[in-house]
């Protein structure tokens, strides 16, 4: 996954697929998966929500000035994308 000069680095799609199911699983009701670069750490991370406000929080990884920039949004149980960072 993000394996274009668009974003930082690749994401293992395992290790994607793993935080997808660690917030279905989880016993607050996330609804979203926030993927997050650190550009200290040189990493993604994720972020889980339960609801769409959350995700202001983050800057864009295009337009970002901070250390942690927002890459993607997924919803957890469609795995639909619904924020394209790029």
């Amino acid at each position: 996954m993000f394996d274009s000069s668009d974003y930082p680095r690749p994401l293992d799609e395992m290790l994607f697929n793993t935080w997808l199911e660690e917030g279905r699983l989880s016993k607050i009701s996330y609804q979203y998966l926030l993927i997050v670069w650190d550009e200290f750490e040189s990493s993604y991370s994720p972020v889980y929500t339960e609801d769409r406000n959350s995700i202001s929080q983050y800057e864009p990884y295009d337009n970002s000035t901070g250390r942690e920039s927002l890459v993607a949004v997924y919803d957890l149980f469609s795995e639909s994308r619904i924020y394209i960072g790029q």
